[in-house]
């Protein structure tokens, strides 16, 4: 039995919204309590309560289920940090407008994310300065990023 995509499976099911969705779970085997992480997002964000609820909605069955009830754990139901990448297609689509640093096989790349398709990204680029700019856009697929982020803007 695959642990991480039963977990999947149950918290898709427990999820308040149709706009939410989870990200990643990270299962670690390390000594010592289980520790599951389950990073969730939504297409509009995700609040605190939100991942409260889950996390006890998912308590509770966690704690019947046959090959958990018997193991002490350590659940944790979070949102995606600014250092955790892009992992999913709904993630870029909420990142339209935004600015992100793509890593690339041979290279890193910066801009404005523009569109999202199935395969890939487009970026719009500024270049130069003053009467000098140029904007330019790039059409990144998916199967060139090792890893993308979004961009903080404090301005």
């Amino acid at each position: 039995m695959d642990v991480v995509e039963e977990i999947r499976k149950i918290a898709i099911a427990k999820l308040a919204s149709e706009s939410h969705f989870v990200v990643d779970i990270i299962v670690s085997t390390k000594k010592g309590p289980k520790k599951v992480l389950i990073i969730l997002d939504g297409d509009q964000g995700i609040t605190i309560d939100d991942c409260a609820n889950l996390s006890r909605e998912l308590s509770k069955i966690f704690d019947e289920l046959p090959w958990m009830k018997d193991e002490s754990y350590m659940l944790e139901v979070s949102t995606p940090g600014l250092d955790q990448p892009l992992a999913s297609v709904r993630q870029y689509k909420k990142n339209v407008g935004r600015g992100l640093k793509v890593k690339l096989h041979d290279k890193i790349v910066e801009g404005k994310l523009t569109a999202v398709a199935d395969e890939k990204i487009t970026l719009e680029q500024e270049t130069g300065t003053g009467k000098k700019k140029v904007t330019s856009t790039l059409e990144v697929p998916f199967s060139d990023i090792e890893k993308a982020f979004v961009l903080i803007s404090f301005k």
